[in-house]
């Protein structure tokens, strides 16, 4: 299950924060610290059919079980490495007769490797299941109920020739998905396609600004280093994006995770003046800051119910409007001015109005590159598509820096194997052979583009949703 690189980490009591694991040896920039394979995962139940139920990748023509008719693969070899995982779940499913959630799936799929290996530490295990924390004793009435409905579904879908395991084992395995389920995306790392257990990462505590990040890559997560890490310092991971107030920030963490996050950024409340930042001259009062504020929540909500509606013009106007009034009173990194930038770029582009889109995106970039991490995953991503929108804009010199900035960031967070990574080093090539021509003779490259540009369909950017990028646990919605 996991696949090395365990000597490199050890467990060890971190003071506040229960166990943790600290670096045996030194670590740069862009190094795995550890990988592993998951204890037991599934696909979201949204995605059954179009992601293959080994490898996670989304494929448009998957093989179905011929026994089951609900697990797919991509073909013979992922169904037969499936099998081991598969052969209770294929049975289960047919007596049954109905297919339960991915929360009962992952659960039940956890307990038939307990069945089979016991409860103790498996191999390259720092911790057994049994051993992860499940926070059950913090849920409030809600999550009660909600656990008393999974057990009892769980108790219908689970064969009664089976090992038969106590109310509360069942619990307990519930409260460990709640607390540590992981979230897998899809090969290019663009979507989330399912939730895993992963034991070693599980110990890895929380930090807003960390020294690792976690990626799933080729069925295995990585935990890789953001920069130097020295010998027997924690190694820590956000467990939620970086990209909000400290107050909000620990709100968040207390909800979903049941703890205080004591982490430097939390208690100094550093960035948050950047987050709320404000226009210095003329400095605005505070009655226009409240006013433009509770304008820019109003805005966010039309703008979500236009987005899940597709009306795609009415949210650029809504994006508009609202930056112009937010213009005189917040500061580029401002939170509100922020969502409005990375919204408005992002459907843009998706109309195919690259010109304006590119303007906005350049400007949610400036914003990005003042709060987050230098070696962030999320801002690698946010600068790739603004590269695009840029170089779809004909800006190659700005699409062109900016792709090479993306890509920077990414052989550290991702590394140099990551698909999503490999595509990115095709654009860069791409966009500094198109600049070395937008030098040599500009006339000569506008005419070059244009014809290509008539010669092959515009490759669309995908459809705007209202779903924020991949977070890294998964939360049960």
């Amino acid at each position: 299950m996991t696949i090395g690189r365990m000597e490199n980490v050890e467990v060890f009591s971190s003071e506040g924060k229960g166990r943790g694991l600290k670096a045996t040896k030194e670590f740069w920039a862009s190094d795995v610290i550890f990988a592993e394979r998951a204890y037991s995962a599934v696909v979201f139940d949204s995605l059954v059919n179009v992601v293959c139920h080994t490898c996670f990748k989304r494929q448009e023509k998957l093989h179905r079980c011929g026994q089951c008719k609900f697990a797919h693969y991509c073909d013979r070899t992922c169904q037969k490495d499936a099998w081991l995982n598969h052969k209770n779940e294929c049975s289960a499913i047919k007596r049954s007769g109905k297919v339960p959630n991915e929360n009962i799936r992952l659960a039940a799929r956890i307990m038939w490797r307990v069945e089979r290996e016991g409860t103790g530490l498996t191999e390259g295990c720092l911790v057994a299941v049994d051993d992860l924390q499940n926070h059950v004793e913090h849920f409030g009435e809600e999550e009660q109920k909600e656990l008393r409905v999974d057990v009892d579904t769980f108790m219908q879908y689970w064969p009664p020739h089976c090992q038969q395991f106590s109310m509360q084992y069942i619990s307990h395995i519930f409260g460990v998905i709640n607390c540590n389920g992981f979230t897998l995306s899809d090969q290019r790392g663009l979507q989330a396609v399912g939730v895993g257990i992963f034991p070693n990462l599980g110990l890895v505590n929380h930090d807003c600004w960390p020294n690792c990040t976690v990626i799933f890559n080729n069925g295995k997560i990585e935990l890789r280093a953001l920069g130097k890490i020295s010998e027997g310092e924690e190694l820590t991971v956000s467990y939620i994006d970086f990209l909000n107030v400290s107050e909000e920030r620990k709100k968040q963490l207390k909800k979903q995770y049941y703890f205080d996050c004591t982490c430097e950024h939390c208690q100094k409340r550093l960035k948050d003046d950047l987050f709320l930042g404000l226009k210095d001259d003329p400095k605005p009062s505070q009655d226009v800051v409240k006013e433009i504020i509770q304008i820019s929540k109003d805005t966010l909500e039309k703008i979500d119910k236009a987005r899940s509606e597709g009306l795609y013009h009415e949210v650029v106007k809504l994006c508009r409007e609202c930056l112009q009034k937010q213009e005189p009173v917040f500061a580029d990194t401002n939170l509100y001015t922020l969502r409005l930038l990375s919204i408005v770029s992002e459907v843009l582009s998706y109309l195919q109005a690259f010109e304006e889109a590119s303007y906005y995106a350049r400007r949610m970039v400036d914003g990005y590159m003042k709060l987050y991490h230098h070696n962030n995953a999320q801002l690698g991503m946010a600068v790739m598509r603004a590269g695009l929108t840029n170089w779809h804009a004909g800006n190659i010199e700005a699409g062109h820096g900016m792709i090479c900035k993306a890509y920077a960031i990414l052989l550290v967070t991702h590394g140099p194997s990551h698909p999503i990574t490999k595509d990115l080093e095709a654009m860069r090539v791409q966009t500094e052979m198109e600049l070395r021509m937008f030098h040599q003779n500009e006339f000569m490259y506008h005419k070059m583009r244009e014809a290509a540009l008539n010669n092959q369909p515009m490759q669309v950017m995908a459809e705007p949703n209202n779903e924020p990028a991949p977070a890294l646990f998964h939360k049960k919605q």
